[in-house]
C-alpha cells in the first residue's frame, strides 16, 4: 500500500504541478487552473501561516508515506525532490524555491488576466446575442 501512495502522489503532484504552470494556455481549462493556483496560493500562503511559507498538503502526506517507507532524506522542497528523482541532480534549494515563486506569481498573473478578458469576452457576445 505505501509503494502505491507514494507513485500516486508522484504522479498525482507531478500533474498538479504541470497543470498549474500549464492550464492556463486552453481555454477550456483557464478556469480550473485559476482554481488549482489559487488553492496553491492559500496552501502556500495561508496554511504556511503556521506550517512554513509554501506549505503543501501533498508534499506533506508524500514526505509521511516516503518516511514509513524508510525514505528519510526528503529535501524541503517538493519541486528539489522532483528534479532529483527524475534526473539525478541535486539543483541548490533556494534557487528552486526561487525559481517556482517567479513561475508560480507569472503564470498566477497570467491566468488571472486570462480569466478576466474570458469573462469580458463572454459578457460581449451576451449582449450581442440578446
Amino acid at each position: 500500500m505505501l509503494q502505491f501512495l507514494n507513485i500516486f502522489f508522484l504522479v498525482f503532484h507531478s500533474g498538479f504541478t504541470l497543470f498549474n504552470l500549464l492550464g492556463w494556455i486552453w481555454k477550456k481549462t483557464r478556469l480550473a487552473n485559476l482554481i488549482t493556483l489559487s488553492l496553491t496560493a492559500f496552501s502556500w500562503g495561508v496554511l504556511g501561516i503556521w506550517y512554513g511559507f509554501g506549505y503543501c498538503p501533498c508534499t506533506d502526506w508524500h514526505w509521511q508515506v516516503r518516511w514509513e517507507m524508510g525514505l528519510r532524506d526528503m529535501p524541503h522542497s517538493y519541486l528539489t525532490f522532483l528534479v532529483r528523482e527524475l534526473t539525478g541532480v541535486e539543483l541548490n534549494p533556494e534557487l528552486v524555491d526561487i525559481s517556482a515563486v517567479i513561475l508560480f506569481g507569472s503564470v498566477f498573473i497570467l491566468s488571472i488576466v486570462l480569466n478576466i478578458r474570458d469573462y469580458r469576452n463572454r459578457k460581449v457576445k451576451e449582449e450581442h446575442e440578446s
